[in-house]
């Protein structure tokens, strides 16, 4: 019995140590644990396996972008823009010829008034040759209009001094030259050759398109500059500049015309124009009984019986039977160099008018220099009702007048310019004539 119980004690201790050393094995793994648990989140470095492969999901991401951002900086659109279209359009001579707008580059103006007219529409960045009278540069070139004011050259002469030559131009220049033109390798021509055969025969010769220009005896107020200026326009992508100065002439004419229209005719002081130009040759005999500006400022002309249009010589007998009428000259300032010499000859002849006598003479700046001056015609037009209508002008400002009108035709105010040129005589004015021609 004894026995037994001593059995059964020993089994229970050895139950009991049993357990406890259960009880200490699992302790350490229940605390190592609860230890990396809790200090797993402040360990910031990363081991190397960790590392090694983590570096393609972190530089993924990053060049992503710059692969996806490459296409929006091509110059997609340009690539695949579609080339500019030819048609076919009319020149001012009425010659059909094929042309891509917008798309010159190089550009050649031949003959009288084509380059002046391309520079109110056109870049003188294009241009690829000059003649060489608009060259001031050069020591051999025609230069009877030197002293005369051309406000395109004024404005862009620094561009012609660097250009070649296409030819010698002016006005003794009656054919293009074709071998100086194609030196320049101009894609179109710009002409003031109004002969269809002719341009046609060049056009075939260069191999580029011929486009002629045409203003028409109304100069600046002719439908045909209008038309001159429309087509420069479309053909360089610049309608707009064409239709500036298209609708800023009409603006003008209409505000001279609306400021003078109801003055009474006997009101109206009787007005000779002299000295006008044709191919640098003119004097006080060169006069026009339609003289278009004259008609816009509704202006009375003392010549009214002539029997054609246009700008032409009277006979001496006949202006010194004018010269009592003559309430007013205008002297057109190109005029001036041949009429000094001849009031030498014969002071009489001008001394008996009564615009003479009465001081009642005044210069315009010149109408023509190597053809129309477009803008100077629109300016003098301004001028002249200013000086027969002065209570209806008073307050219009000459010298301003003229550099609002060469910055909308050539971008640039030029009076003092203009004035400054030895036959500009220091601008728009009344003659001193006492002292004037002596």
């Amino acid at each position: 019995m004894k026995t037994k119980r001593l059995l059964a004690l020993i089994l229970t201790l050895v139950l009991v140590l049993g357990l406890c050393a259960c009880s200490k094995t699992e302790e350490p793994s229940g605390t190592d644990t609860q230890t990396t648990a809790t200090e797993a989140p402040e360990d910031t470095e990363p081991t190397k396996e960790e590392t090694v492969t983590s570096e393609p999901v972190t530089e993924e991401p990053t060049e992503a972008p710059e692969v996806t951002d490459e296409p929006e900086v091509t110059a997609e659109p340009e690539v695949t823009a579609e080339p500019a279209s030819s048609v076919i359009i009319t020149d001012m001579i009425g010659r059909e010829v094929e042309v891509t707008p917008g798309s010159y580059t190089r550009v050649v103006c031949i003959g009288a008034g084509a380059l002046r007219m391309y520079t109110y529409i056109g870049s003188a960045d294009l241009l690829c040759g000059v003649e060489d009278i608009d060259n001031t540069t050069l020591t051999e070139r025609p230069k009877m209009f030197d002293s005369v004011a051309r406000p395109y050259v004024l404005a862009f002469g620094d561009v012609f001094a660097t250009l070649p030559s296409c030819g010698v131009g002016g006005p003794n220049a009656q054919a293009a030259e074709a071998e100086k033109i194609l030196s320049c390798n101009p894609d179109i021509v710009i002409s003031e050759y109004e002969d269809v055969e002719k341009e046609d025969a060049l056009q075939e010769q260069l191999g580029v398109p011929v486009i002629t220009l045409k203003a028409g005896p109304g100069g600046v107020f002719d439908p045909s500059f209008t038309a001159s200026m429309e087509l420069l326009g479309k053909l360089f992508n610049n309608e707009e500049k064409a239709e500036q100065i298209v609708s800023f002439i009409a603006k003008e004419r209409e505000e001279i015309s609306s400021r003078t229209a109801g003055i009474a005719d006997e009101d109206k002081p009787a007005v000779y124009i002299c000295g006008l130009g044709n191919w640098g040759t003119t004097n006080h005999l060169m006069t026009a009984q339609n003289y278009i500006q004259f008609n816009i400022a509704n202006v009375k002309n003392v010549v009214v019986d002539l029997e054609k249009d246009g700008i032409q010589a009277i006979e001496e007998e006949k202006f010194i039977a004018l010269g009592d009428d003559m309430d007013i000259i205008i002297m057109d300032a190109a005029a001036v160099k041949n009429i000094k010499p001849l009031y030498a000859e014969n002071p009489e002849m001008f001394n008996e008018c009564k615009a003479f006598k009465e001081d009642n003479v005044y210069l315009e700046m010149a109408y023509n220099a190597y053809y129309t001056n477009y803008e100077i015609a629109l300016i003098n037009c301004w001028f002249i009702a200013k000086t027969v209508y002065p209570d209806a002008f008073s307050d219009i400002d000459i010298k301003a007048k003229t550099d609002e009108v060469t910055k909308i035709f050539l971008g640039s105010e030029l009076s003092d310019a203009i004035y400054a040129a030895p036959s500009s005589f220091g601008g728009y004015g009344k003659i001193d004539t006492a002292t004037f021609f002596n």
